[in-house]
C-alpha cells in the first residue's frame, strides 16, 4: 500500500511515561500521525473528540484510570467501540493478554519495544481498518450521486446527538426537497433527472463546512446534518443552499415555484439531551418542510425544539 498517496493515519499513544511515549513516536512518527496522551483521562477526550484516532497503543499500567479502564469505557461507547486497541504492557502473565483481548483488544506488544514486531503489529491492523473503513464508506454512499445514503445518515445523526448531548451544543438539520422533481422527471425524462438530482448534490456538498454532513435521504429528498449550529446559523446555511441550487440554472419550465430548479427546505434546531431521541429532531424538520412546501416552495421554514 503506498501511505504516501493516502491520508496518514492517526495513532493514539496512552502512557504515563514520556520515555515510552517517545521511543513509540520516534518509531512511528515517520508512517503516521502520532498524538499522545499521559493518562487515561486525556485519552478518552481524544478518542471522542471530533478527529478520534485510527489505532490506540494503551499501557495497561497507569496510575488513576489504568489501561483496563480506559478500554472498558472505549468500547462501551458506541463512538468509539471499533477503534481498535493494541495494549502496550511490561506484563508477560497470559491471565493479563487474556484479560485484554476478552475485553476488546486487538493485540499486545511488550516492553522492552522489539522495532519490527510493533512496526508489523500496527501496520497489521491499520491495514485493516483501513479495509473495514472503506467497506464501511462503499456500504453508506448513495449510487447515484456519491452522497452518503440514508444508511448513513440514520448512524451520523444518533452519533451527532449523543456527542451534542455530551458537549452540550445545539444541533441542526435541513430536510429538503427538489420542487416539483416528478413534473421533471415526466416531461425531461429519467435520465435528465437523473442528471439534476447528481447537480443538485454536488452543489449541496460543496457549500457546507467540513463538518456538515449532506446525504441523499431518498428520492428527491437530502438531508444536511450541522452538528454545533444554532437556528439562526442553520437559517443562513438554508439561504445559501436555497441560492447555490437557483444558480446552478437547470432549465423547469414545468415548476410553480421558478423557471429553474429549487429546493424547498425544512430547518430544525434541538439542544439534544440523552433522554430525547434524534427522531423528535427529524420530525420537526420534515413538518417544517411540509410547511415551507405549502408556503409557495423555494423557501425554508424553521423552528427550534
Amino acid at each position: 500500500m503506498n501511505m504516501a498517496a493516502e491520508q496518514k493515519q492517526v495513532i493514539l499513544v496512552v502512557d504515563d511515561m514520556p520515555a515510552n511515549i517517545q521511543i513509540l513516536a520516534s518509531l512511528l512518527g515517520e508512517r503516521y500521525i502520532v498524538k499522545a496522551a499521559r493518562s487515561g483521562e486525556k485519552a478518552l477526550a481524544i478518542a471522542r473528540s471530533e478527529n478520534p484516532p485510527d489505532l490506540i497503543l494503551l499501557d495497561v499500567v497507569m496510575p488513576g484510570m489504568d489501561g483496563y479502564q480506559v478500554c472498558r469505557q472505549l468500547k462501551k461507547e458506541p463512538d468509539t467501540a471499533n477503534i481498535p486497541i493494541i495494549f502496550v504492557t511490561s506484563l508477560s502473565d497470559e491471565e493479563d493478554e487474556e484479560k485484554g483481548l476478552k475485553m476488546g483488544a486487538v493485540d499486545y506488544i511488550t516492553k522492552p519495544f522489539r522495532t519490527a514486531i510493533v512496526m508489523a503489529r500496527v501496520e497489521n491492523h491499520l491495514n485493516l481498518k483501513r479495509y473495514q473503513d472503506l467497506l464501511k464508506r462503499q456500504s453508506t454512499l448513495d449510487g447515484l450521486t456519491g452522497l452518503p445514503n440514508r444508511r448513513a445518515f440514520d448512524e451520523l445523526i444518533e452519533q451527532e446527538w449523543r456527542r451534542g448531548a455530551r458537549l452540550k451544543t445545539m444541533l441542526s438539520l435541513i430536510m429538503l426537497d427538489v420542487d416539483h422533481f416528478k413534473q421533471f422527471n415526466d416531461h425531461y425524462g429519467h435520465l435528465a433527472g437523473d442528471d439534476c438530482l447528481r447537480q443538485v448534490g454536488q452543489e449541496l456538498a460543496s457549500v457546507g463546512r467540513s463538518i456538515d454532513f449532506v446525504g441523499r435521504y431518498g428520492g428527491e429528498e437530502f438531508a444536511c446534518i450541522l452538528p454545533h449550529t444554532d437556528l439562526e446559523g442553520a437559517e443562513k446555511v438554508a439561504e445559501r443552499l436555497k441560492k447555490a441550487i437557483i444558480g446552478l440554472g437547470i432549465t423547469h419550465e414545468y415548476s410553480s415555484a421558478a423557471s429553474q430548479v429549487t429546493i424547498s427546505m425544512g430547518v430544525a434546531t434541538a439542544l439534544p439531551v440523552n433522554e430525547r431521541d434524534p427522531e423528535e429532531l427529524i420530525d420537526a424538520a420534515d413538518k417544517m418542510l411540509y410547511e415551507a412546501k405549502g408556503s409557495g416552495r423555494n423557501c425554508a421554514r424553521s423552528t427550534r425544539l
